[in-house]
């Protein structure tokens, strides 16, 4: 199996499931966009398509212009190829965009250990159908997906008091996911570091907040390791 990933930052990558894919043995292409690395022309040879969080938002093409060609790859490979893709946060958003919603800046930014309520479109889809009817999983996001509610190719499947989309799914191959079940015991101390989400997570949950924030997210990272393993065997399976 191989696998392209999109990454806009190195220290975000797929984190748990990375580590699944490397013991599976999956061969794994990473791009940096952030460091000018280009998408390969032929995206045809990946089986999926990983798209990582980052600092930067979907509209800042004039600071990042290689969002413009990020988004064309993610059509071709989510419409025209109809391909398994599986998108976090920023990788979330930039599919909503793709598939014609709009990105648009959260009412409150949501950051922390909170709670994610599924629909009942979850109980026959081919990922989130063992998943309980709540989880709580990591967020960090000041930006969220809006308007696909008429886009007959979007399955609304999961949901929080102050964002709609919190995971959605494009026909029944492409995944968007805002928030963070992909984390590992390394990853807020990691992310803590990149100015952009320290001062985010401090101006939300106020100044010294990372030390709480990293001990709230070791509670539940056994649980989120666990619906990481099951998103990841299901996600497998898509892939033809």
């Amino acid at each position: 199996m191989r696998i392209i990933i999109l990454q806009h930052i190195k220290i975000e990558d797929p984190g748990f499931i990375k580590d699944l894919m490397i013991k599976d043995g999956v061969e794994l292409t990473t791009i940096e966009l952030d460091e000018g690395e280009k998408i390969p022309a032929d995206l045809s040879k990946f089986d999926a398509m990983f798209c990582m969080g980052g600092p930067m938002d979907t509209w800042m093409e004039k600071e990042h212009p290689w969002l413009v060609d990020e988004k064309k790859a993610i059509k071709e490979f989510v419409v025209d190829l109809k391909k398994p893709y599986l998108g976090f946060c920023l990788g979330c958003q930039l599919l909503g965009e793709v598939v014609g919603g709009k990105v648009v800046k959260s009412n409150i930014p949501e950051i922390g250990m909170l709670n994610i309520s599924f629909s009942n479109n979850k109980n026959n889809d081919a990922l989130f159908s063992k998943f309980p009817e709540e989880i709580t999983s990591l967020q960090w996001h000041s930006y969220e997906v809006q308007g696909l509610e008429n886009n007959k190719d979007v399955t609304h499947l999961a949901s929080s008091p102050e964002t709609k989309y919190q995971i959605f799914k494009y026909q029944n191959h492409a995944y968007g996911i805002q928030f963070h079940i992909e984390v590992k015991d390394t990853t807020v101390g990691e992310w803590g570091c990149v100015p952009e989400y320290k001062s985010a997570l401090e101006k939300q949950l106020g100044e010294g907040a990372l030390d709480k924030f990293e001990r709230d997210s070791q509670k539940h990272m056994s649980s989120m390791n666990q619906y990481s393993k099951i998103l990841y065997e299901n996600f497998k399976k898509l892939v033809k």
